[in-house]
């Protein structure tokens, strides 16, 4: 110790100058770095984490404002999927769905008097979230041409999602062109396998 005074006291008085002017930097330097810099970085963490809770707040009072009108949608949303769901088809396979649609053509061809030859269900087609099934029907002479019309008016604006695809009509006596037969592809629309999985999966 008492050779490190002798060795300043050796030095002039601009050494000393110089020596204190490092020794001071120095100083600087580290109470930047173990004070100041710090705290820099803290009060920067804690305006971004005031600016991140600002946003959150600021959603919340968004969401409580629209709850109402968010309700609102939900609720019409699932009452629209509710009437989609009463439009399709019964059953949860193909054959429960071709099935289903067989007894109501059967069912309205009974009210319009029109008799059914055969059925004969064809292969569902997946549809996104829905599946067709189609059915073949073919049906004897309908001696009114009323009757047929009202059959296809009945299954097309029945309560499930029915259409007809496909038409096939002949007349075989010209002289009584109201005795038509032939045949119709009926279809309608039931769950799609992509629907159930999400349902399960969920």
């Amino acid at each position: 110790m008492l050779k490190q005074l002798a060795f300043l006291k050796k030095l002039n008085f601009s050494q000393k100058k110089a020596l204190w002017v490092v020794i001071a930097a120095a100083v600087a330097i580290l109470i930047y770095f173990l004070g100041v810099l710090p705290l820099v970085e803290a009060k920067k963490k804690a305006e971004q984490e005031i600016i991140l809770k600002k946003k959150v707040i600021l959603k919340y009072e968004e969401y409580l404002k629209n709850r109402k009108i968010i309700e609102e949608e939900l609720k019409r949303t699932l009452k629209v999927h509710e009437t989609v769901q009463q439009r399709l088809l019964a059953g949860e396979t193909p054959q429960l769905g071709a099935a289903n649609l067989q007894e109501i053509v059967k069912k309205l061809s009974e009210k319009n008097h029109i008799a059914i030859r055969s059925f004969r269900n064809l292969e569902p087609k997946e549809m996104n979230v829905y599946r067709k099934i189609s059915l073949h029907i073919e049906f004897n002479p309908i001696p009114s041409i009323l009757s047929l019309g009202q059959f296809i008016y009945d299954i097309e604006n029945h309560e499930k999602e029915l259409m007809i695809s496909e038409m096939d009509l002949l007349v075989f006596n010209p002289r009584m062109p109201s005795n038509i037969q032939g045949s119709m592809v009926v279809s309608g629309l039931m769950k799609g396998v992509k629907t159930k999985e999400k349902g399960r999966e969920g």
